[in-house]
């Protein structure tokens, strides 16, 4: 039986590193632990919540834009709000503990939502795209290679 032998320090890193585990009646619908950046394979400590939360966030969104088809893009519902959805145009976080949406409404009004990471409760929805002779704006994509490139 080969088994590797750890020195506490490795251990308490190991401990310390970010896991990420889900189950989908569909597995194609689960986000790849093996696409996530290696920016995000990083031990927490360091990390604002709002750094730490914008991350996750990205690879959330980006997840539900490769599921979706050429006619839709992503948007955030207000959970717990009457407020409606904001297509999501932009995104953001202010440390220590501030995330940021930026976006429209579905009148096209200009919407901005500002949220403490210790409140936010997001739902990810497919909008028709505002265009039909523009292809579809893939923020999730943009968002997750400018992790990469920092």
């Amino acid at each position: 039986m080969d088994e590797e032998i750890s020195t506490t320090a490795e251990a308490i890193e190991a401990d310390a590193l970010p896991r990420m585990h889900e189950v989908h009646a569909d597995p194609s619908r689960c986000a790849d632990p093996d696409k996530v950046p290696d920016r995000l394979k990083q031990p927490v400590a360091g990390k604002s919540p709002a750094e730490w939360a914008y991350e996750r966030l990205i690879l959330y969104i980006r997840n539900f834009e490769q599921q979706l088809d050429a006619e839709h893009e992503v948007a955030i519902a207000f959970v717990g709000a009457g407020a409606g959805a904001l297509r999501i145009e932009g995104m953001g976080y202010f440390d220590p503990d501030i995330v940021t949406f930026y976006g429209s409404d579905a009148s096209g009004l200009r919407t901005q939502l500002v949220q403490h990471v210790s409140q936010l409760s997001v739902m990810l929805r497919a909008l028709p795209k505002p265009r039909d002779d523009a292809p579809a704006n893939r923020i999730g994509f943009r968002l997750a290679a400018e992790l990469e490139k920092n």
